[in-house]
């Protein structure tokens, strides 16, 4: 009943973000595809579906292909449900996303230990949340012990790595999505 297995798909941000990517405006795409203006905002705000062939169009504007628009175009719906994996034995270490599609949140959950010696930089900001179990975080130079309950946020461009030092420990990661320019590319 919750649970969106097909659904229609918003391809209005995926132009928009494809457009953002390439520094242009909507005239120059207008320009390029022979469509107007007023059509491309209707389009990228999801008040105009366009026909295969105005996508077509606007793909080639942007340098791209209507499958890879649509490949990366938002579920119509705003209410998606992650189901939770069977219970079981301990698993070996692994992680799943809690958010699917292409959104301007990440959301994932590891279980167990993971590659205690990556070091992680993202882009963008983060929060990891200890929901069982404990960890060490080094960041920044300094080390963090995290139980249950406690949660650190990054921002974008500190390096990091962390480890569990609990069996069956449970991290969620929660992070605004690397296509979205939070902040300033830093060297």
């Amino acid at each position: 009943m919750g649970d969106h297995k097909e659904q229609s798909l918003r391809v209005g941000a995926a132009v928009r973000r494809r457009r953002r990517a390439l520094d242009l405006t909507l005239a120059v795409v207008a320009e390029r595809s022979g469509l107007s203006v007023p059509f491309l905002s209707q389009v990228e705000n999801d008040r105009a579906r366009p026909s295969r062939g105005s996508l077509e169009k606007v793909a080639d504007a942007l340098r791209t292909t209507a499958v890879e628009l649509l490949a990366a175009a938002d579920p119509a719906c705003t209410v998606d449900v992650v189901r939770a994996e069977p219970a079981g034995p301990a698993p070996a270490p692994q992680s799943r996303s809690l958010v699917r599609g292409h959104h301007q949140m990440q959301a994932t959950e590891y279980t167990g230990d993971h590659e205690a010696g990556r070091e992680f930089q993202h882009r963008n900001d983060q929060l990891l949340y200890v929901a069982d179990g404990a960890v060490e975080i080094e960041a920044e130079g300094r080390a963090y012990r995290l139980g249950r309950g406690d949660s650190l946020y990054l921002t974008g461009g500190v390096r990091h790595r962390w480890r569990a030092t609990v069996p069956e420990t449970r991290v969620l990661v929660v992070a605004v999505a690397e296509h979205i320019a939070a902040v300033e590319d830093r060297p």
